[in-house]
């Protein structure tokens, strides 16, 4: 494989007629051999910045270039990169050799260098000895390591993904995303995937870009995202959280009845407190000062609902500010049942300050 290039978008610009923007003057560098992940809602910008990256979307204002050649007007044949599609868009009348064979012959490569190619293309995404088959009679999993196969005997700098695992079940899904970060690992192949799976873009990420309306909310490694989002749009789409009105005295927070010592740099006064749902601890009512400083307090609730969902189980709870949910796992999940009184607090490294509202960054 050859080197792998950086990418690098410059106030990158989308419009489709004369009203709409899908993508706002984008600003992205992505490091060479990285992986990043564009993730957000649908409509948001992601699988068009895409496209425009590969060269099958024209870009109406900015510029886009890969490893510092501008490559903002080349077609897509001269761009050096190859995109692993939704659909896998593979030949049903063709054999899984001949589909991974299909990008070669278009260039012209043909004989023993075709077939050393292939071969090492599928013994790459473990597919040696299905080289006869047809796509039909393949899974769906196997189809999707052909569609890479098919993708990498290109020798692309740079390989893109659009949502390429929509198609599996969510087992399946798990297994073939791990696949291909282990394969984009070992290649060192600088990557950019697509995705609205917030737990899809964690688990296979160096770097995820949130975006919304055609910009950028934040980028960052999934930890500084999940930890540290910059509004409640990241907050709220990278996992599952809580928002209630609290203040902050710069050592202290306060929610409701409950305070507790925590330390950001933020501004004192009130804020809006992001709290995830594995840092909602509970004690049956009248137990709190066992988790705490009893002097702090505690948000009292009534236990509403109880989803059991396999190693954890989510509660609802209705709270003086509002519904709050709390994901319980181990032999807690037995303490509690529906209409119970229960004591909260909070673990503090799972609560981040974000302004009053919490629609923008500090």
């Amino acid at each position: 494989m050859p080197a792998p290039a950086p990418v690098r978008l410059e106030g990158v610009t989308k419009k489709f007629g004369q009203d709409v923007v899908a993508v706002d003057r984008l600003d992205l560098a992505i490091e060479p051999g990285s992986l990043v992940t564009l993730l957000g809602p649908s409509g948001c910008g992601k699988t068009t910045t895409l496209r425009m990256i590969a060269g099958l979307e024209p870009v109406s204002g900015g510029n886009i270039l890969i490893d510092d050649q501008d490559v903002t007007r080349l077609a897509a044949n001269h761009r050096d990169v190859t995109m692993v599609f939704q659909s896998y868009a593979l030949f049903p009348h063709m054999s899984v050799f001949d589909n991974v064979a299909y990008g070669l012959r278009i260039a012209r490569i043909s004989g023993a260098e075709l077939e050393k190619r292939v071969k090492e293309a599928l013994a790459t995404v473990g597919m040696v000895g299905l080289e006869k088959r047809s796509p039909a009679a393949l899974s769906g999993g196997q189809q999707q390591r052909v569609a890479l196969a098919r993708s990498l005997v290109l020798e692309p700098r740079v390989l893109l993904f659009d949502e390429p695992l929509s198609n599996l079940d969510a087992k399946l899904r798990r297994r073939v995303r791990q696949e291909i970060r282990d394969l984009q690992q070992r290649l060192g192949i600088t990557s950019v995937y697509v995705t609205h799976d917030q737990e899809e873009a964690l688990a296979i990420s160096d770097t995820i870009v949130v975006m919304q309306g055609g910009r950028i909310q934040q980028q960052g490694s999934p930890h500084e995202l999940y930890t540290q989002p910059a509004n409640r749009f990241v907050a709220d789409f990278i996992g599952s959280a809580n928002f209630l009105p609290g203040e902050y005295d710069g050592s202290t927070v306060r929610v409701g009845p409950y305070r507790f010592p925590y330390a950001q740099a933020f501004p004192e006064g009130k804020a809006t407190v992001m709290v995830r749902p594995e840092a909602v601890r509970l004690a049956p009512a009248g137990g709190a000062g066992t988790l705490g400083d009893a002097e702090a307090g505690f948000l009292p609730a009534t236990v509403k609902s109880i989803s059991y969902l396999g190693i954890t189980s989510e509660l609802l709870l209705d709270t003086p500010l509002g519904e709050l949910a709390s994901s319980v796992s181990g032999e807690g999940r037995s303490r509690f049942m529906r209409g119970d009184a229960v004591e909260v607090t909070f673990h503090t490294a799972g609560v981040y300050l974000l302004p009053e509202g919490g629609e923008t960054g500090p």
